[in-house]
C-alpha cells in the first residue's frame, strides 16, 4: 500500500488493469487521461502514466476511431468530356457468370461523348491479347 493505493508489482497484472479501466462499461476506450485517473485511484505503480500511454497508443479500437487531423485532399473535379466519340472510352469486365456458349464473361465499353455501350462476351481468363483482338474486332 502507499497513501491508500495498491502497489503493483512488475509483471502481466499491469496491462490487466490498465485494461479493466480503459474498457469499461461505463467508459469505453477512455482517453489517455481518463484512463490514467481510473487506474490511479486504487493502484500505483513506477511509470503508471507512461504505460497508460503506450497501452492506449497499441489499442486497435482507439487507433480505429481516432479522428485524424490531415488536410482534405481538395474537391473533387469532374472529368472533361470529350469533343468527339471514341476520345474517352471507359472499360469494365462482368465476371463469374454462369457459362453460356462457352462464355463466362462480358467486356463492357462505354463511351462516355456519345453514351454508346458496347458488350462483348468473353471469358474470364482473357489476356492482354485477347482484349486487344476485343476491341479491334467489336469496338
Amino acid at each position: 500500500m502507499k497513501k491508500e493505493q495498491i502497489y503493483v508489482l512488475e509483471g502481466e497484472l499491469r496491462e490487466e488493469i490498465i485494461q479493466l479501466h480503459h474498457s469499461t462499461l461505463v467508459k469505453r476506450h477512455g482517453r489517455r487521461w481518463k484512463t490514467t485517473e481510473l487506474v490511479t485511484k486504487n493502484y500505483w505503480w513506477s511509470g503508471v502514466t507512461k504505460e497508460v500511454e503506450k497501452y492506449i497508443d497499441e489499442c486497435n479500437t482507439c487507433q480505429y476511431y481516432k479522428n485524424r487531423s490531415e488536410v482534405p485532399v481538395g474537391k473533387l473535379m469532374p472529368n472533361t468530356i470529350s469533343e468527339k466519340s471514341w476520345s474517352y472510352i471507359l472499360a469494365d469486365f462482368i465476371t463469374k457468370l454462369s457459362l453460356a456458349q462457352s462464355y463466362n464473361a462480358i467486356l463492357v465499353v462505354y463511351d462516355c461523348f456519345s453514351k454508346i455501350v458496347h458488350f462483348i462476351a468473353t471469358i474470364e481468363k482473357t489476356l492482354a491479347e485477347g482484349l486487344t483482338r476485343l476491341f479491334r474486332d467489336h469496338v
